[in-house]
């Protein structure tokens, strides 16, 4: 039997290209190292703002399947639906989440009205137009509503609402910027991985945030995630609290994670980001359908946790195609 072969597709590092960008690098890479492990044959394809081109070429390639690794076309996040609408149109199989979950999730405040219609505790959102809306003495965030991967957002993205605040914020873009309530809390990722008898929930991670953080407010947000040597990132630990995690908090966000992994229509593989508040109520944040599957990214590190080799999480991915 002849070995399968795959196209790995990601964005294309711009030549200046940052370290959250260039994070997809070390992706396929490891990808790409796992893949050969279990007998499949591999090349890879960058994609720019050339990508309705690049993408019809995998037509005469004929892989027998893409693994998506696509996170933003040309360095923006909201386009990256675009490749699996693209493929579609092709009709070549691909890993990951389908167009539609893609889209919806991209968009906090599309995720914010699916999670509010399927009664999923949410920090719910205004456009900046609307913040009079805000109450004052109330803390809040901002954030840009297409990124993922912190980006866009500092220890300056939270604030407690006063009304001389109000000019400043309505000069935020309604398309790029959404506010919403601050969950005061603990902050946990939970991934969910295909199986063989549907979605299943990795051991839930707690990021902990260590040592004195003053007046900063206990985000993980761009520095957290991506600039090493900064207060933030070293102080900021992912942690999997196992046993010594509250089994009634723990059943509640897996039900969470299940409940968003159905409602979103996911598929392969996904994150759920959650917040619990002082009364332990759990709150989305965020359903990532793209997660990043670095060797040190959560998602992985997951996995690991549950015990699984990456191999293993390869082939479970590759079981859930979108055909």
């Amino acid at each position: 039997m002849s070995r399968k072969k795959c196209c790995i597709l990601f964005n294309q590092p711009h030549e200046n290209a940052l370290a959250d960008e260039l994070d997809v690098l070390d992706q396929v890479e490891f990808v790409e190292t796992n893949l050969h492990k279990i007998g499949v044959e591999t090349y890879r394809k960058g994609i720019t703002n050339d990508f309705m081109r690049e993408v019809a070429e995998l037509a005469a390639e004929k892989p027998d399947f893409v693994f998506n690794l696509v996170e933003s076309i040309t360095n923006k996040g909201e386009l990256c639906y675009f490749i699996p609408a693209l493929l579609n149109v092709h009709s070549i199989p691909y890993t990951g989440n389908p167009v539609e979950a893609m889209f919806i999730t991209t968009s906090k405040a599309f995720t914010v009205k699916i999670l509010k219609q399927a009664g999923i505790n949410n920090p719910g959102g205004f456009p900046p137009s609307q913040c009079n809306q805000l109450i004052t003495g109330n803390m809040y965030i901002i954030k840009p509503v297409w990124e993922d991967g912190s980006l866009g957002i500092t220890g300056e993205s939270v604030f407690t609402f006063t009304p001389e605040m109000t000019e400043k914020l309505k000069k935020y873009d309604d398309t790029h910027w959404l506010i919403q309530d601050f969950i005061d809390g603990r902050e946990f990722n939970i991934s969910v991985l295909s199986g063989e008898n549907g979605p299943e929930v990795m051991p839930p991670a707690e990021m902990v945030f260590h040592n004195s953080w003053d007046d900063k407010p206990k985000i993980v947000d761009f520095r957290a995630k991506w600039e090493e040597g900064s207060f933030e990132y070293e102080n900021t630990i992912r942690d999997f609290p196992g046993d010594q995690l509250n089994p009634l908090l723990k059943q509640r966000i897996d039900e969470i994670a299940l409940k968003c992994w159905k409602i979103f229509d996911l598929k392969g593989y996904a994150r759920v980001d959650i917040r619990v508040d002082s009364n332990d109520i759990p709150y989305v944040i965020e359903v990532n359908a793209n997660p990043c599957m670095s060797p040190d990214s959560g998602l992985v590190a997951a996995t690991r946790a549950a015990g699984l080799a990456f191999t293993d999480v390869l082939s479970r991915i590759i079981n859930d195609l979108n055909n």
